[in-house]
């Protein structure tokens, strides 16, 4: 479902993938709390499972509430198809899994979220995957890594949480010369700030819980398809072999009008149909309440957090600050490149005086902020990742991903300005 280019990113955030409610005409979209949908017939039942016919199943394979926020997020990423999860974790998993087999391998940026990299170097092994880090900031290290058994090449927008910046564009080349998909976790940037497939990528992960759903209120996880990527490809042996469990279905050759959504076809009736990952429809619905007011936080989040990082610059009890929206920032120059408006996103990390123990001491004398292992919530959070979201890394792991054990995340909401400077005013004056 492409963006209408005559509608703008709001009117798609509000109105794409709504169609209306015949029986009712409710004008909201509804929350359809149903494991199960009626079949007509027999025949009918049987042509929904074979894919002759597409239509409601079971409320682990789709639901109509879902339906709406999956279309509406393929709208603003300008893919051909989307799917939802049951968290950004469980999407990035299903998303690998869909292409990889034991043998396989991921080639992933280093500068990764704790969970992510957990998963890659610690999860993925267990089933015969294998992967391997290169710097973000040097696309030729990746080049360097990549073999014959390299099947994808996975980056983040903004790394979490040193907020990185790579050049999609220059990673994008290595991942087409090598004919592997690019995969974009995209959470910290939402599609209002950036648009991943513009540039390259075949991919699209978001953390639904963050930006996106603005509250805090669920947890969820969407995959975009570009509907660029070419699976035909014999190394996808997944793509191209039969599949005994639909009848010798070739996922890369037989999907008729639905071709070039291969992916996404493939990643909800294996993945998501047998592994069970599915999104709760109220969760979907509330994600959907979050896409409408999307760019007007996303505006907020961005203007507030620059005035956040110009005054913990000046701070003198700030030994050192990373945010990508500042022009002396190291990643400045790839967020006015790709960015909107050069926006640096919603989140300030920085470093003490007085090192880890003074973090810690500082995020206990928040008031505002609330202490929370989350981001991109409306109201401010702080955290010291290095003790906590990072923890199950080793100091070595931690140090190799370019994690400080001094720093401190804050993810700024959306409240007054004036209000969360005053809080961290207040926090850093009872600095030792």
């Amino acid at each position: 479902m492409p963006q209408d280019p005559k509608q703008g990113f709001s009117t798609i955030a509000v109105h794409a993938g709504q169609t209306g409610e015949s029986s009712t005409l409710s004008r909201g979209v509804p929350v359809y709390r149903t494991a199960s949908y009626l079949f007509r017939d027999s025949q009918h039942a049987s042509s929904l499972f074979s894919l002759k016919e597409s239509g409601n199943i079971y409320t682990r394979l789709m639901n109509p509430t879902t339906d709406v926020l999956e279309k509406r997020m393929a709208a603003l990423e300008e893919g051909v198809g989307a799917l939802a999860f049951a968290s950004g974790t469980n999407a990035i998993f299903s998303t690998i899994i869909n292409m990889l087999e034991s043998g396989d391998e991921v080639l992933s940026a280093g500068n990764l979220y704790g969970g992510t990299f957990t998963m890659f170097n610690n999860i993925l092994p267990q089933f015969g995957l294998k992967a391997r880090f290169f710097d973000y900031d040097d696309p030729e290290s990746a080049e360097k890594l990549i073999n014959a058994r390299t099947r994808v090449i996975h980056i983040e927008t903004v790394g979490n949480p040193m907020l990185g910046i790579p050049d999609f564009e220059k990673i994008a080349a290595v991942a087409n010369k090598f004919h592997v998909p690019l995969v974009v976790d995209s959470t910290f940037t939402t599609p209002y700030l950036f648009k991943p497939l513009l540039h390259g990528a075949d991919i699209v992960v978001h953390s639904l819980t963050k930006w996106i759903g603005g509250h805090g209120a669920a947890l969820g996880g969407v995959v975009v398809d570009g509907g660029t990527f070419d699976w035909t490809d014999p190394k996808f042996r997944l793509f191209n072999e039969p599949d005994s469990s639909y009848n010798g279905l070739r996922f890369a050759h037989d999907l008729g009008e639905l071709q070039q959504a291969a992916f996404i076809v493939r990643l909800r009736l294996a993945p998501l149909r047998n592994l069970g990952g599915c999104i709760s429809p109220d969760n979907s619905w509330l994600f959907i309440q979050g896409l409408e007011t999307l760019a007007l936080r996303m505006e907020r989040h961005c203007s507030n957090a620059l005035c956040v990082a110009e005054f913990l610059k000046k701070h003198p009890r700030t030994e050192w600050l990373r945010y990508p929206g500042l022009s002396s920032d190291s990643s400045y120059l790839m967020a006015k490149k790709f960015f909107r408006n050069a926006m640096g996103g919603g989140v300030v990390v920085f470093g003490l005086k007085g090192g880890p123990a003074e973090a810690e001491r500082f995020i206990s004398r928040l008031q505002l902020f609330s202490h929370v292992a989350n981001v991109g919530d409306a109201k401010s959070l702080a955290i010291h990742p290095a003790s906590t979201t990072h923890s199950q890394l080793s100091s070595e792991e931690q140090s190799s991903s370019g994690l400080p054990p001094d720093l401190v995340r804050l993810s700024i909401g959306i409240e007054d300005v004036d209000d969360i400077l005053r809080d961290l005013e207040q926090a850093l004056a009872g600095a030792d």
